[in-house]
C-alpha cells in the first residue's frame, strides 16, 4: 500500500510540474515584456526599429531569455515522456471486470468433478505488466478427435474469436475424422486474421501407445505430452487448451503471463480445484503423486524452445515408466504423469492464479493489424456484378460463402461388400425436422442431410436430436450444419454439400417432405445392378406422389398404392398444380408396368432420380422456390443420362405448412420476374456449354 502511495505522490508532482512550468514561465515572459507599463517586443530586430533605449546589454537579455524560453520547453518534452510512461506502468483498476475460462470437467476430463479453471488476469494490482503487440500472433494448440470434439472446438474457437484482437494461429493435432470437418468449417468461416494447422493424430499414436489409460479421452488425452516434437521446431511457446473450454476474455491476456515465467519455469497451470490428487475421495483411494492439489492441464501455457533445452521428451517418459511400475494406469491421462514430472521438479511450474485486474487489451482494437480477409476470386465475381440490378440479391447468393460443419453428430458408416449402397440425400431447414425421425423409419440404409440453421438452431437441434431414441440410434446418418447467411434459402447449396458428403457409389437424390416406400433401401440396390448403373449414365426414377391428410396409413405395396389412388387418397404429385413437373413420368404406364421404362425429358420435368455420385452437382443461382430441381434434370439431360422409371418403387410427399421461399414467389411479382430472368441465363449457359444439342431446351421453353 505504501508503495501505491509514493507512485500516486510522484504521478500528481509531475502532473502539477507539467501544468505549472508552463504557465510560470509565460508569466515571467509576459511581465518581461513591459517596461514601465509599456508593452516591448521580444524579437531584436523589432525592438531596434522602433526603441531609441535599445542596448547592448538589454540584446544579451533577449538572447538569454530566448534560450531559457527553449530549455524549459525541452525539459516539458521530457516530463510529458516521462509523464506518458508512468502512465503506461499505472495498474487499471475496473470493477465487475474478471476475465475467465472455463473448462467443465477435471484435468483432460474427470466427469467425476465440475472445474472451473479461471484464467484470466493478475491478482496484483502493482506489478508492471508486458504488453502484447497488437499485430503478434498469438498460437493456440488443441488435440481434438471425432465428431463430438470437433462440436466443442467450435464453441472454443467461437468464444476466443468473439473477445481476441489478435492475429491466432491453431494448430490442431486431430484424427481424420475431425480433419475433415474443421478443415471445411474454416475454409468456410472466412473469419479474418485466422490460420490454422493440422497434425495427424494416428501418427502419435505410438509414441503415447504404451501408456495404459483408463481416462476416456483414451489416447488422444496422452497427446498433449508429445506437443514439442509435434508442433513446428520454430515455434517457442503456445497455449494448449482442452476442447471443453470456453473463453470469457481475450486470449492474449494469458499469452502475457508467458513473459513472467523465470529462471527455468517452463510450464503455466492453474492449481487444481478438486480434492482428487489430495487422495481423500473414497477408501483406498490413491491417486498419482502430486504438490499438494496439483495442477490441472485443462490450460497450459508451454515454452517450448526450453522444453526441448530440457529434454522433456525423456523426462516424462522416465518418469511415467518409473510411476506405472506402482500405479499400472493413469486416472486422468496426461494430467497425471504432468503432475508426478511437477512433483520431481518444482521449479518447472509458474502458476497461474485464477483472477487478474488488469486487462492489458483494453480499449484497444486490432484493425489496423489486419484486415478482413476474403477471398480474391469472391471479390472479383462480385465487383462483376451490377448493383443496382434489381436481381442483384439473386445473383449475389451464387458466390456467398456459407459457413459448414460438416457430421455435426457422431457418423459411422461401413460399406457394403457387393459395391451397391445408395444414400438418400436430402436439404431442410428447422420447420421441417419433424421429418427425421419418419424417414429414420422408411429409410434404414446412409442418409445425408444439409441443415440450414443458425447457431441458436443449431443448439436446438443438437438437443432434439439427443431426445430422440430414433435418431440417437442410427450413426449412419450424417448431419451438415450450414449457417444461415443472406435473405434467401440456398436450396442448391445444401443440396451440393449433402451430395459431396457420401460415402457410397449410388444417391437416392430426394427431399425431406417425401417418405420412401418401406423396402426402397433394397430395391433400389437391386435396381442398380438390374441396371447396370455402375458402367452406364441411367438416372432411376422413384415416381413420387403426393397425399393432403396429415395422418396417413401408409401403403405398404404397389397394389395397396393403387387402391388409394383411385379412392383419392393420394395423387400423382402436384398434379393439380404444376403437372408438367412429373407428367412424364407417364404415371398410366406406371400403373401397369413390371419392368423398367425409359422416358424422355420434357420442359419443367424434375423426378427424383437415383444417380452415381460423380453426376453434376445443382447449380447455385437457384434458390428459394422455383427451377432448382428442373436445371439439374435439364443437365443430366445434356449430358446424355437415360431417365428411367423403376416399376415397383414410389415415395410420398406428406403434407405441411407452405414455405416462406414458395410465399414470396407468389407474392413478389420482382421475384418471379428475376426467376425468369435466371431461368434465361442458365439456358444461355447450356447452350455454351453443350452447344447445338442444348437448343432444344430453348425450344422446349418456347413452346410450353
Amino acid at each position: 500500500m505504501l508503495g501505491i502511495c509514493r507512485g500516486r505522490r510522484k504521478f500528481l508532482a509531475a502532473s502539477l510540474s507539467l501544468l505549472c512550468i508552463p504557465a510560470i514561465t509565460w508569466i515571467y515572459l509576459f511581465a518581461g515584456s513591459f517596461e514601465d507599463g509599456k508593452p516591448v517586443s521580444l524579437s531584436p530586430l523589432e525592438s531596434q526599429a522602433h526603441s531609441p533605449r535599445y542596448t547592448a546589454s538589454s540584446q544579451r537579455e533577449r538572447e538569454s531569455l530566448e534560450v531559457r524560453v527553449r530549455e524549459v520547453e525541452e525539459e516539458n518534452r521530457a516530463l510529458r515522456r516521462q509523464l506518458s510512461l508512468a502512465q503506461g506502468r499505472a495498474p487499471a483498476h475496473r470493477r465487475g471486470n474478471h476475465s475467465k475460462t472455463y473448462s467443465m470437467e477435471e484435468g483432460t476430463g474427470d466427469s467425476e468433478n465440475l472445474r472451473a479453471g479461471i484464467v484470466a488476469g493478475n491478482s496484483s494490482e502493482c506489478g508492471q505488466q508486458p504488453v502484447v503487440e497488437k499485430c503478434e500472433t498469438i498460437h493456440v494448440a488443441i488435440v481434438c478427435a471425432g465428431y463430438n470434439a470437433s462440436r466443442d472446438v467450435v464453441t472454443l474457437v467461437k468464444s476466443v474469436l468473439f473477445h481476441r484482437r489478435n492475429p491466432l494461429h491453431f494448430h490442431l493435432i486431430a484424427d481424420s475424422i475431425a480433419e475433415q470437418i474443421l478443415a471445411t468449417l474454416f475454409q468456410t468461416w472466412m473469419v479474418p486474421a485466422v490460420r490454422v494447422d493440422f497434425y495427424n493424430a494416428d501418427e502419435l499414436k505410438s509414441e503415447v501407445s504404451w501408456i495404459p489409460n483408463k481416462h476416456y479421452s483414451g489416447i488422444y488425452g496422452l497427446m498433449k505430452l508429445v506437443l514439442t516434437k509435434t508442433l513446428p521446431a520454430n515455434l517457442e511457446r503456445v497455449i494448449v487448451l482442452d476442447t471443453d473450454i470456453t473463453f470469457a476474455t481475450d486470449i492474449a491476456e494469458l499469452w502475457a503471463v508467458f513473459h513472467k515465467f523465470k529462471g527455468q519455469q517452463v510450464l503455466g497451470l492453474v492449481e487444481n480445484q478438486s480434492d482428487w490428487y489430495l487422495g481423500n475421495l473414497w477408501k483406498n483411494h490413491r491417486p498419482w503423486p502430486a504438490l499438494g492439489r496439483g495442477y490441472n492441464t485443462g490450460v497450459i501455457l508451454l515454452l517450448l524452445d526450453k522444453l526441448r533445452k530440457m529434454k522433456w521428451e525423456q523426462m516424462w517418459r522416465l518418469t511415467a515408466e518409473r510411476e506405472l511400475m506402482g500405479m499400472l494406469s493413469t486416472s486422468l491421462a496426461d494430467q497425471d504423469i504432468f503432475n508426478a514430472v511437477i512433483k520431481q521438479n518444482p521449479f518447472l511450474v509458474y502458476q497461474l492464479p485464477c483472477f487478474w485486474n488488469v486487462q492489458l487489451s483494453d480499449h484497444t482494437r486490432s484493425e489496423q493489424c489486419y484486415r478482413d480477409v476474403s477471398d480474391l476470386k469472391l471479390q472479383k465475381q462480385l465487383s462483376e456484378l451490377d448493383e443496382d440490378d434489381l436481381c442483384y440479391e439473386f445473383r449475389r447468393e451464387r458466390f456467398t460463402v456459407h459457413r459448414t460443419h460438416l457430421y455435426f453428430l457422431h457418423y459411422e458408416y461401413e460399406p457394403v461388400t457387393d459395391n451397391t449402397d445408395v444414400t438418400l440425400v436430402a436439404q431442410l431447414s428447422m420447420d421441417r425436422l419433424q421429418m427425421l425421425e419418419a424417414i429414420c423409419k422408411h429409410w434404414e440404409g446412409p442418409i445425408s442431410l444439409a441443415l440450414y440453421l443458425s447457431d441458436a438452431e443449431a443448439q436446438q437441434f443438437l438437443r432434439y436430436a439427443q431426445g430422440s431414441e430414433v435418431l440417437m440410434s442410427r450413426h449412419n446418418v450424417g448431419y451438415h450444419i450450414v449457417y444461415k447467411e443472406g435473405q434467401f434459402y440456398p436450396v442448391n447449396l445444401l443440396r451440393n454439400v449433402a451430395m459431396k458428403h457420401i460415402s457410397t457409389p449410388y444417391m437416392f437424390l430426394s427431399d425431406i417432405d417425401f417418405l420412401p416406400m418401406y423396402g426402397l433401401y433394397e430395391y433400389l440396390r437391386k435396381s442398380v445392378i438390374q441396371l447396370d448403373l455402375a458402367n452406364t449414365k441411367k438416372a432411376m426414377i422413384v415416381p413420387a406422389f403426393e397425399t393432403l391428410r396429415y395422418r396417413l396409413s401408409f401403403p405398404k405395396s404397389k397394389a395397396e398404392l393403387l387402391s388409394m389412388l383411385d379412392m383419392g387418397t393420394l395423387f400423382t404429385f402436384r398434379y393439380h398444380v404444376w403437372t408438367k413437373g412429373h407428367a412424364p413420368t407417364n404415371f398410366a404406364k406406371w400403373r401397369t408396368a413390371t419392368t423398367p421404362y425409359r422416358v424422355e425429358w420434357e420442359a419443367d420435368f424434375e423426378p427424383y432420380v437415383v444417380v452415381r455420385r460423380d453426376c453434376p452437382e445443382y447449380d447455385r443461382r437457384f434458390v428459394g422456390f422455383g427451377w432448382n430441381k428442373v436445371a439439374h434434370i435439364m443437365e443430366l439431360d445434356a449430358q446424355e443420362y437415360e431417365f428411367t422409371v423403376l416399376p415397383n418403387a414410389y415415395m410420398i410427399h406428406m403434407p405441411h405448412a407452405p414455405s416462406f421461399d414458395i410465399t414470396k414467389f407468389r407474392s413478389n411479382k420482382q421475384y418471379r420476374i428475376c426467376l425468369k430472368t435466371l431461368k434465361e441465363e442458365f439456358q444461355q449457359d447450356m447452350s455454351r456449354r453443350y452447344g447445338f444439342a442444348a437448343l432444344k431446351y430453348l425450344t422446349a421453353e418456347n413452346n410450353s
